[in-house]
């Protein structure tokens, strides 16, 4: 159960850990790389969990749409030049190497707490790379938020 291509949508399941090489280079998992050579994805580092932050990696499609959001706020929203600014400046395209891996910036490697080993988790239409104590914390919060989050699916 990782990636299903029906309908041509990609979906990103499942959890690996990968080793991080002394260049930086990271695995990505086989099922979750384009079909075609020299795709980017977007790198962003992503600040919004308390337990800190990582790098969410998003497929050409989810940046596109991720542009289109923004770009439809109203101009007169303060948060929309925020949003433009930061995930501009935090950000970073990567193409998936020969041998299936992507370099992460050194910079936002050593923001996210990345070095010799990542935790690479599936959000279904994105990815995000984590350092691996920083995710055990957020699976234990998650698991604990996802008794309520799973009842407003019933």
């Amino acid at each position: 159960m990782d990636v299903s291509e029906s309908s041509g949508k990609k979906y990103y399941n499942s959890l690996y850990r990968h080793g991080v090489d002394e260049k930086r280079r990271v695995q990505v998992p086989a099922k979750w790389r384009p079909a075609r050579s020299g795709v980017e994805f977007t790198l962003i580092f992503w600040p919004k969990s308390k337990e800190g932050p990582c790098l969410r990696v998003l497929p050409p499609e989810e940046m596109a749409e991720l542009v289109c959001d923004i770009d439809a706020m109203p101009n007169g929203d303060p948060n929309k030049v925020v949003l433009k600014r930061f995930i501009g400046s935090e950000s970073v395209q990567v193409t998936v190497d020969k041998g299936g891996r992507i370099c992460l910036p050194e910079e936002m490697a050593a923001a996210a707490g990345i070095q010799g080993e990542a935790v690479l988790v599936g959000l279904l239409d994105r990815f995000e790379i984590w350092n691996p104590e920083r995710y055990e914390k957020v699976r234990s919060s998650d698991a604990i938020m996802a008794q309520e989050a799973f009842k407003m699916m019933e």
